[in-house]
């Protein structure tokens, strides 16, 4: 069951060490993947590291310490440099935030399971829970597919052309809708139950919990 967040030190503390990995690796993936298709500009932005301070975004990073939940600063691609074409290559970048955010999860399992077993209440522990359940967490809902989240661009790279290109006319209301699913979010807190259902899912099936 992923954990609620309460305003307790050490668990803010950990949520905020778990998402600054998590934004890391997922901004990370998104530069080697633009790179490995065929685009410099991530490298020659400085974005092809796992220096956090190359991907945390200020506004995004304050936001985890005040609502457990932020984001990083998007990794900036020139989509006519990708193999596969502009919207199938886009796919690809945005898909491996998510994937690399699930595969870190899934990698770290092994060790977090030791030590649920050994150490339940051991603060090294709760912090390896916290970056497993986080970082699926991270993965569901940028899969979402609206924009400007990694779903709708892996949306666009999958449907036909012609729709592609009508789905493409929504990036430009990007901002406001993120504004609107947040503020829903506050609004109907259960409404949650979209993202946090498959991912809590996925925690109990790695954690084994």
């Amino acid at each position: 069951m992923l954990l609620r967040y309460a305003s307790d030190p050490e668990l803010l503390i950990t949520v905020i060490i778990a998402f600054v990995v998590a934004i890391t690796i997922h901004e990370a993936a998104h530069a080697l993947a633009a790179t490995w298709l065929g685009d410099d500009l991530p490298r020659l932005q400085g974005r092809l590291t796992l220096n956090p301070m190359r991907h945390l975004d200020p506004l995004g990073t304050l936001m985890i310490a005040i609502a457990s939940f932020g984001w990083g600063r998007p990794v900036l691609v020139n989509p006519y440099r990708l193999r596969f074409g502009v919207n199938r290559g886009m796919a690809l970048v945005a898909l491996a935030g998510p994937v690399s955010n699930v595969a870190l999860a899934a990698a770290i399992t092994p060790v977090t399971r030791q030590f649920i077993d050994s150490s339940p209440a051991d603060t090294i522990t709760l912090a390896l829970v916290v970056i497993v359940q986080l970082n699926v967490l991270l993965a569901a809902f940028n899969l979402l597919p609206i924009p400007p989240l990694d779903g709708f661009s892996v949306l666009v790279g999958v449907v036909p052309a012609p729709l592609a290109d009508q789905l493409n006319e929504l990036r430009r209301y990007g901002p406001y809708l993120l504004i609107g699913i947040f503020l829903l979010i506050w609004l109907i807190p259960q409404g949650t139950i979209i993202i946090t259902g498959p991912a809590d899912w996925v925690s109990r099936l790695l954690l084994g919990v």
